[in-house]
Order: C-alpha cells, then structure tokens, then sequence
C-alpha cells in the first residue's frame, strides 16, 4: 500500500470522532422511520386495553395478547432476518417488512372482534420484526464499528423513545378518535418510508450461497410461542398445577433446546450461538433480556393502574407517562458520549439503579398516591432506560467483525423482545393473581369494570394489587445491576490496526469494521 493510501486510511480511524456523513445521516432517517413505527406499535395500544377489553367483553389475561402476540411474532420473524439480508440484500428485505406492516396495520383497524384482532397484529409483527434488525444492520455497515455509538445514539431515538411515548400518543388518538386510528396511523407514515427506502438505501447484492435453516426455524418459532402461551395460561388456568400448562411449558423447552443442539451443529444457523462465546455479549444480552421484560412489562402495568386504579382518561394516562420519555430523552445523547469515554461497565450498572429506583416508587401506590411523586419517579425511571439501554446495544456490537454484525443485530433484538413478550405475559398472570387475591370470592374482570370512578374500598384493594405487581418490575431491574457491571470498558484502539490496514488491499470502511480490535 502506498503512502498516500496509508494515510488516508489512518484518516479513517482519525475521523471516528467526526459527525456522521451525509449518506448515513440519510439512511438514519430511513431507518428511524421505519423503527419507530414498529417500536411505537409495542405500547402504543398499551392505553387502549381498558377499552378493548370492555368493548370485547373480555379479560385482562385474554386481552394482553393484543401486546404479546404482536411481541412473540416480532421475535418469531427477527431470526429469519439475518439470512434474508444475505440472500436478498438489507434493501429489499426492509422495503417488503415495510409493506408487510403497513397492510397488518391496515387490517387491524378492521378488527371485529379480540381473536380477530391479535391475528391482524401477528401479522402486523411479522412485517415489524424484520424492520428493527435490518434497519439496524444497514445502519452498523453504513457507518462501521468505531461510530457504532453515534449510529446507535441516532437510531436508539425509535427504539429507547417509542416504547415509552407510545401510550402518550395512543391516549391522545383513543380519547379524540377511536382506538381503530391507533393502527391506521401508520399507514401514511409507511408509504413515506417506504418512497425514502427507494431513493436513499444503499444496494447491496444478495449472497444465493446462504441457505435458510429451515429445521431450527421449525424448532425456535413453537417453542416461544408455547412458551409464552404456558406462561400467559397460569393466570386463568389454576396455575402450574394444569395439565395444559404443564404440556406447554414442557414441549416449549423440548423444543428450544432442540433448537439449541441444532444451531450448534448445523452449518449456517438461524441464530448464531457462538456469539454467545464471546462474554461482552453474552453480558449485554442478558442486559437487553432483562431490560425488555420491565420495560414493556411495565408499560403494561402503568396505563392500566391510571385507568382502572385512578380512574382517568385514556389520554390523561398517557400524558402521565410522558415524564418517563422526557427523562429518557434528556440523557440519550450523554449517554453515548459517557459509554465512549468511560466505558459501558461504568454507566449502565449506574442506569439500572436508576431504573429500579424509579420503579421502587410504584411498589408504594395507593389509590390516593400522589401524582406529582410518581411522575418524579417515572423521570428517574426513563433517566435510568437513557443510560442502561442504547449503551448495552453498542456493547453487544463491540469486537465484532463486519461479517458478524447482521448475526448479532438478530440476536440482540430477539433477546429484546422475547424478553418484553415474557415481562407481558408473567405480568399480567401476576396482576391477575394478585386481584384475585384481593377478591377471594369474586375476582373483577378488566372488561366489565366501568370507565366511571369506583368505590374506595374497591380502589385501594386494586391498587394493592398492582403494587405487588410493580415488585416484580422492581426485582428484575435490580437483577440486571448484576450483569451490568461486567460490560466492557470504554473502547482502545489497538496500535496494530495501523499495521493491518498498511497490510489491507483497501483502506475502506468495510476492511476498517473487519480489522477493528476486540
């Protein structure tokens, strides 16, 4: 290599620090508009729960599907993501995963009935679960692993803020509209993504070389549903003394862990568990497991115990919520520049205090708590989600080769959202065990409680219930502290890279994201 190429190539490593191309910034917009609408569609139905499941006539563990089949068929697609994106190309895998949300959401608005309902938002998942890994593979190979931090600042926007703005939006959209509008929304905002995906996404050819594990796919796919099934039926079918129960949870582990042996031996799995040999990211996932499961446990829990313990509105619900976004956004941005300069071992362990201070909060409501303490609590709440979630994402990602990137970015965001299919289901079975424990004799259904205020000793006895929920919340943010202080430090370049890029056929971004160390 020449000298001239030498020194562009140190320009490479030199200009780590400088802000994002124009071409990248380009494909982030794209990418932010295509996540945000899957994200957002995580909980922004979460305010519309109470009113689905009076104007459906049903209860809270039938109702919650609404969240955790949409949840369940998100992870269910994201394995299939990483071999799609090598046999079609990032492009035209986005571009279909957009078309297929945008008519699952159009569908939606049509529902007549629950059952109805949660199949148009499975298959609204199966478009969305492709949308968040892909997105964020064309992102991670537009911009290399030494800007993984700013890309991951850029597209964690959609990704920390949508789940937790989602029930402001959908409160406001419930209360003036109908909850029909709640997926309808989406339909202009994808075409638009889908004009920006043509014009601006990079192409990238297909590799035919690939072929799809068909057999793990047949395993992994049955296994969490029945899983998540077994888990989402203790609350209504007497707990883990049913048969049915039992039988779901037994073959859902049968079947995970044949799909363990089989992604182990066979020669291209759905999902690469060898990641999983490298400990940085084997820490981040169980991170981004654990967060997954009270972020979107939680966000199930809240718009209920405003609607049904406090008795507001929908859209008052979700402006009640609003404080956790505004915290979460204040600290997204340091967040990054802290994990870069300190490392993420240093702010993640301190985000997740944060975030299971925040939530200690809710382990004490009443049916009189006071609302200017628990938005303060939700504020400490979304400060501690800006440090401990998109740091834990770049994490994941460090010491990974160009090549590895598409493989992690699948495994990561699975892990996330299996986590917050669980953390809906084993909090709603919580929360329903808990009323029942309160009503003995005669349990209330979600759908037939009336929108109206109820009586005060009804009040307090529901919000018992719901505070025992919260301590689940609570012990899963203070279990994530553990994995959290074994994150890496903040990332060295090795003086070796120099001398491997003098050695590289180009200096270009790609044999850059190749060679950067571990």
């Amino acid at each position: 290599m020449s000298t001239a190429d030498s020194t562009s190539a140190t320009g490479v490593l030199a200009s780590s620090d400088d802000r994002l191309p124009k071409e990248v910034k380009q494909v982030g917009v794209v990418v932010v508009l295509g996540t945000i609408m899957a994200i957002l569609d995580t909980t922004i139905v979460a305010v519309a729960l109470a009113t689905l499941a009076r104007d459906f006539h049903t209860s809270i563990t039938t109702i919650q599907w609404v969240t955790t089949g949409y949840l369940l068929a998100l992870a269910v697609v994201i394995p299939l993501s990483g071999w799609a994106v090598h046999r079609f190309g990032a492009k035209p895998v986005y571009i279909v995963s957009l078309a297929l949300f945008i008519t699952g959401s159009a569908l939606c608005r049509l529902a007549w009935s629950a059952g109805v309902l949660v199949a148009f938002r499975v298959l609204q998942g199966l478009g969305g679960g492709m949308i968040m890994p892909v997105g964020q593979t064309i992102m991670a190979r537009s911009a290399g692993p030494d800007k993984m931090n700013k890309v991951m600042a850029l597209i964690g926007v959609p990704t920390l803020l949508g789940p937790i703005l989602g029930p402001v939006l959908g409160g406001l959209i419930v209360s003036n509209f109908s909850w029909r509008w709640i997926f309808f929304i989406n339909v202009p905002i994808g075409i638009v993504a889908l004009f920006l995906s043509f014009r601006f996404l990079p192409i990238a050819g297909g590799d035919r070389n690939h072929r799809l594990d068909v057999i793990g796919f047949l395993l992994l796919a049955p296994g969490l549903s029945l899983l998540v099934y077994g888990l989402s039926e203790v609350g209504s079918e007497g707990g883990f003394s049913s048969r049915g129960v039992q039988v779901s949870l037994a073959v859902s582990i049968v079947l995970i862990l044949g799909f363990v042996l089989r992604s182990l031996r066979a020669p291209e799995p759905l999902l690469d568990l060898r990641l999983f040999k490298r400990f940085n990211f084997t820490m981040a996932s169980v991170c981004i497991f654990l967060v997954g499961t009270t972020l979107y446990g939680t966000m199930f829990l809240l718009p209920l115990y405003y609607e049904i313990v406090r008795g507001e509105s929908a859209w008052k619900a979700g402006l009640l919520m609003a404080p956790q976004g505004i915290g979460a956004a204040l600290v997204i941005r340091t967040s990054a520049k802290m994990a870069d300069k300190y490392g993420t071992r240093r702010t993640v362990p301190v985000g997740m205090a944060l975030l299971a201070l925040g939530t200690l909060a809710y382990t004490q409501v009443s049916g009189s708590t006071s609302y200017a303490f628990l938005a303060i609590a939700l504020f400490v709440r979304g400060i501690g989600l800006g440090f401990g979630m998109m740091p834990v994402f770049a994490a994941a990602y460090q010491g990974l080769s160009h090549e590895e990137v598409p493989r992690a970015s699948t495994s990561t965001n699975i892990i996330r959202q299996v986590g917050g299919s669980i953390g809906v289901a084993v909090f709603a079975v919580v929360l329903q065990h808990a009323i029942t424990g309160q009503f003995p004799h005669h349990a209330p259904s979600l759908g037939a409680m009336p929108s109206t205020a109820l009586p005060a000793t009804i009040v307090d006895r529901l919000a018992s219930a719901f505070a025992t929920s919260f301590w689940w919340s609570f012990a899963v943010c203070a279990i994530a502290i553990v994995p959290a202080v074994f994150l890496p430090g903040p990332l060295k370049t090795d003086p070796g890279v120099l001398r491997g890029l003098e050695d590289a056929e180009a200096a270009n971004l790609d044999d850059v994201a190749e060679i950067i160390p571990e």
